[in-house]
């Protein structure tokens, strides 16, 4: 399939019929407590677009994809959809209801599909745009995994040790009235500690966990922590290179479908998950609008856009071919978190394999020293 999407950016915006207070109070709360996910989103453009291709309504194509839907959520959503398509409305128009839940992307590919008449062709192309967008999510959250289970491992090994092991046999050392070493004491001080206040210990841990969650919530702390993300030796590589692809390939698809930069860039921001890039992103709107050219503004923040997307971008405005060289740094950035993630389990692996073994062996050296001594001071007389 052609993946040039035609030049649409003159087209009117779709006119947005009324609607009643219940309708929208409605879709407030959908959009609020429903989310639906990147694997069903794929699901529906790609069998919306099949479906159009083969000559089937739009309405006609909801109804079947319905059929094969069991999230309640999307179910509640899609009933609303067909019955606003049913009443004049667009397609476009429809999900524009549900913004929180499909995106700006989702919703603008759609609108300019509609305005040109190629509607299937757009769906296909934002599913394989999503598609590419999952499975670089997956590989980033799989390399993930060995490191957590190591962690996991660690945390379980120390734990099993000083609630089942330890209780058996430091009584005995405590029994004995000699000057123990001085890990052997700070491991019954932490054992009596754990043991004595595990409660408390233990909702302490679910109120950070809590007040993590909360802080999150919060845009100021968020972009603290997504800055400080970018700043971390190998996760601020990927994440980095994660943003990088996922920009050029979002701003590549919008500019190829006949946005203009202003608004392409404006979409691209919003569409970010990371704070520190939606932040650089609108300021790159607000210089782009004043004059100034976009690969400058990338230039001037090297921290965030690497040298080589500024580079690319030069040369895509200054010949014309910028939407083909944001799919030439899309792919690049893919390729380049894909080899980053297949390392990171070799990169980790000793890391975490020392860390392991320090807390082991502090547990094991705390716990035989004062066995040695003992057996010693009973050779001697």
């Amino acid at each position: 399939m052609d993946n040039q999407l035609p030049n649409t950016s003159s087209a009117p915006e779709a006119t947005k019929p009324k609607v009643s207070v219940g309708d929208s109070l409605n879709r407030m709360f959908s959009n609020v407590f429903t989310s639906v996910s990147l694997a069903e989103r794929i699901m529906f453009v790609k069998h919306m677009s099949m479906m159009i291709h083969s000559g089937m309504t739009e309405v006609e194509s909801l109804r079947l994809i319905r059929s094969q839907i069991r999230s309640k959520g999307f179910l509640k959503i899609l009933d609303d959809i067909i019955g606003n398509i049913e009443n004049g409305q667009s397609l476009s128009v429809a999900l524009s209801h549900y913004r929180n839940v499909f995106g700006d992307l989702f919703i603008n590919i759609i609108k300019i599909g509609e305005i040109s008449g190629t509607l299937s062709e757009n769906l296909d192309y934002l599913g394989l745009e999503m598609k590419k967008s999952q499975s670089l999510r997956s590989k980033v959250r799989g390399a993930l995994i060995y490191p957590a289970v190591i962690l996991a491992a660690t945390i379980g090994v120390v734990g099993g040790l000083i609630f089942f092991i330890l209780p058996k046999i430091l009584p005995i050392f405590k029994s004995l009235k000699v000057t123990l070493p001085i890990t052997t004491r700070a491991l019954m001080y932490l054992s009596d500690t754990l043991r004595s206040h595990y409660i408390l210990i233990g909702l302490g841990f679910i109120l950070f966990i809590i007040c993590l969650f909360v802080l999150r919530s919060i845009p100021t702390t968020r972009y603290i922590m997504h800055r400080m993300l970018l700043s971390t030796p190998i996760f601020g590589t990927i994440s980095i290179g994660f943003n990088m692809a996922n920009m050029t390939r979002i701003l590549g698809m919008l500019l190829k479908s006949g946005e203009k930069i202003v608004q392409a860039v404006s979409i691209t921001a919003d569409a970010s998950s990371n704070l520190v890039y939606k932040k650089a992103l609108r300021e790159a709107v607000v210089e782009v609008q004043r004059g100034k050219t976009l690969y400058a503004y990338f230039e001037e923040h090297e921290h965030l856009f690497p040298p080589t997307v500024s580079r690319m971008i030069e040369v895509g405005e200054k010949t014309g071919n910028l939407d083909n060289n944001l799919a030439y740094l899309a792919e690049f950035y893919e390729n380049e978190v894909d080899e980053v993630t297949k390392n990171l389990s070799g990169i980790l692996e000793p890391i975490l394999l020392v860390v392991m073994g320090v807390a082991v062996g502090f547990v094991a050296l705390a716990i035989i020293t004062p066995i040695y001594g003992i057996t010693q001071g009973l050779k001697t007389k």
